[in-house]
């Protein structure tokens, strides 16, 4: 006799089918917002090496020899214009980089995110299974936390490596006994610079971001291995519901208390009233 079949397997086969929809509109968007990066930068790379190669004539004219280096821009120009139209004849038939295409499709991508969330509502699924369910998701929660604290590392080592060698270039300069009108231009532009990437660093904190991002990334994979290993303070719990129902409300503590973290780095910086 054939068994019975479970009675939610039907609506979570199309919740399943919602989600699939999602990852792939994602991926979608994402792949036509690089093409577009990667088609516009193409375009708009020779015109802007013109333009400082013409800058750069400009300023040095009778200080400066630089033929060797318009000679060295002449092929990198010829390499440029060569790719912008095989770019131009291979994407003229292709709308998947185009403004439209991608406002499309960021609008059903939120379509179907309103879709499985209406859908989920609707989807009576017992306690217990709603919790295994979650617990599958943690994976995903650990890893968005990495990328974001990875990116925003990132972001910060690059502000601090700016401040660095911008600070040694300046004090360099600066010491030098007669500088020359060029490199006095070029002090000016390395002390905004290094000025500027400390004010964002300082503004966004972009340090702080990253290391509280890979505190609860740690701590909510912590979690999962003392939950699946019934180690820490999980070790004496017997009732598997019990120990997921209190994984579950760990984690939710977890990720509450990162959400508040983060809202108090978006607030500005209060300053003393004099």
């Amino acid at each position: 006799m054939a068994s019975a079949s479970n009675p939610t397997e039907g609506p979570v086969e199309r919740l399943l089918e919602h989600e699939r929809t999602i990852q792939r509109l994602r991926r979608e968007l994402r792949s036509a917002r690089v093409w577009r990066l990667f088609i516009i930068s193409t375009f708009s790379a020779t015109p802007v090496l013109l333009l400082v190669v013409g800058l750069a004539n400009v300023f040095t004219w009778g200080r400066v020899d630089i033929t060797r280096v318009n000679i060295a821009c002449v092929p990198v120009v010829f390499a440029l214009l060569i790719a912008s139209w095989i770019l131009g004849t291979s994407t003229i038939d292709h709308v998947n980089w185009e403004t439209e295409y991608i406002t499309g499709r960021r609008i059903d991508l939120e379509l179907a995110i309103e879709r499985k969330r209406l859908h989920a509502v609707n989807l009576d699924l017992p306690t217990e299974t709603r919790r295994h369910i979650y617990r599958e998701t943690v994976p995903a929660v650990i890893e968005k936390y990495r990328n974001e604290q990875m990116h925003y590392r990132r972001i910060h080592n690059i502000f601090q490596s700016l401040i660095i060698v911008g600070s040694l270039g300046a004090s360099t300069i600066a010491g030098l006994a007669d500088t020359p009108p060029p490199y006095k231009w070029i002090l000016v532009g390395v002390n905004f610079a290094v000025g500027a990437a400390a004010g964002f660093t300082g503004y966004f904190k972009f340090r702080e971001r990253s290391f509280y991002l890979q505190q609860t990334a740690d701590s909510i994979e912590e979690e999962l291995d003392n939950f699946s290993l019934r180690v820490g303070r999980y070790k004496n719990q017997g009732d598997d519901a019990a120990a997921l129902a209190d994984f579950t409300d760990r984690v939710e503590t977890l990720k509450s208390d990162q959400r508040k973290r983060q809202q108090q780095l978006d607030q500005p910086t209060e300053t003393p009233e004099g």
